[in-house]
């Protein structure tokens, strides 16, 4: 790199008084700013179209899962035991965990086919001890784990604009911490054992667009996509594929969550709904014939087909393909026109944001879609 091109790239970093830490920080900066300038020729600012068969090459550690073992959250209702149909169907061995005895009781008889092959945990995801324990537990039942599903969430459905913080933490503890929770107990096993595996978290379509209701669950969900998207890139190079889940209505009980809601974390202020009201709602749903919301085993089927094709994004909402090309696009529409972006703030900024998911799975599914891969 020139003297001239040096100078510069300083330039562009102010050299105002600042703390030894600022001015550390502002030296790492610097340094990094000049390295990646001296080889901006080798990151290229936009991908170039791919050619129509030239499909990316992206690893799926889980094709085969006959006899591998699984561990679900939540996966005592809804749809999570849906999955844990859809596996054990598949010739997996699933751990379950579980909160209330009545789901564990209805989720053992219709996992009775496989039962020998199905263990199940009570604990609390937000529990990180506990967390540790049943992951120890599940390798002494069934061996080395290889799919950790994230599934356990709640139900928190209360606008931003009345929200309590009680709200927000408990949508949050469940979530969001209670995903990373299980990253943290799981990951390094999938990773000691080398035979490969899958992360997946189950998100929701109120993570991708909201409305203008449930913003804390929203707000929960978008973070749970990040949150994967983020796992996804880190672990680009490895043998554990990473995949969320964004349903949309799919037939469960997540309206009941408050069954399990902490008293540390209640809500005073919060009515109870009207008996007769709720009594109200379930005869009107009746004549309304069956629920029409996904068969929870159609969704873990879905998933289970995601796992084997390491998607990063599991979708079974067609009808909300307007709304997201709409948030996609406006997104896209509101990059300023005319703005001259200098070269060494985009490749700054290239190396600091790093590996890119999106383009690769991008150019994947386009190949899918044109059928020149098959899913």
């Amino acid at each position: 790199m020139s003297n001239r091109n040096e100078r510069q790239i300083r330039a562009k970093v102010p050299q105002a008084a600042l703390s030894e830490s600022g001015r550390a920080r502002r030296r790492f900066l610097e340094r990094s700013a000049l390295a990646a300038a001296g080889t901006a020729a080798l990151l290229p600012v936009a991908a170039a179209p791919r050619a129509a068969g030239d499909c990316p090459d992206v690893k799926i550690p889980m094709r085969d899962v006959d006899g591998k073992v699984a561990f679900i959250t939540g996966g005592d209702s809804g749809i999570g035991l849906g999955m844990a149909r859809a596996f054990a169907e598949a010739g997996m061995k699933v751990v379950i965990t579980y909160r209330t005895q009545r789901h564990l009781d209805q989720a053992m008889q219709a996992l009775r086919s496989a039962a020998s092959r199905v263990h199940a945990i009570n604990v609390d995801v937000t529990d990180r001890p506990g967390m540790e324990k049943a992951a120890a537990e599940a390798e002494r039942v069934f061996g080395k784990i290889h799919v950790l599903v994230n599934n356990a969430g709640v139900g928190v459905f209360a606008p931003l604009t009345t929200a309590t913080y009680n709200d927000w933490d408990w949508a949050m503890g469940i979530n969001v911490t209670g995903v990373f929770n299980g990253v943290h107990a799981f990951l390094p096993r999938i990773k000691a054992h080398g035979e490969g595996g899958q992360i997946v978290a189950t998100s929701s379509i109120a993570g991708l667009i909201v409305d203008d209701g449930p913003g804390i669950y929203s707000a929960s969900k978008f973070a749970v996509v990040g949150m994967m998207e983020a796992l996804r890139a880190e672990l680009a190079d490895t043998n554990i594929g990473v995949s969320v889940f964004c349903p949309g209505v799919v037939n469960t009980d997540i309206g009941e969550s408050n069954r399990n809601r902490p008293a540390s974390l209640s809500d005073p202020a919060a009515q109870p709904p009207d008996p007769k009201m709720l009594a109200r709602m379930r005869a009107s749903m009746r004549r309304m014939g069956p629920p029409p919301g996904m068969d929870p085993l159609e969704a873990g089927r879905l998933v289970l087909r995601g796992v084997r094709n390491n998607d990063l994004y599991i979708l079974n909402t067609p009808e909300f393909e307007t709304d997201l090309r709409a948030r996609s696009e406006a997104i896209l529409l509101s990059m300023p026109v005319g703005l001259k972006v200098p070269p060494a703030r985009v490749t700054l900024e290239r190396m600091i944001m790093g590996k890119s998911v999106y383009v690769a799975e991008r150019d994947r599914k386009r190949c899918e879609r044109a059928g020149t891969r098959k899913a």
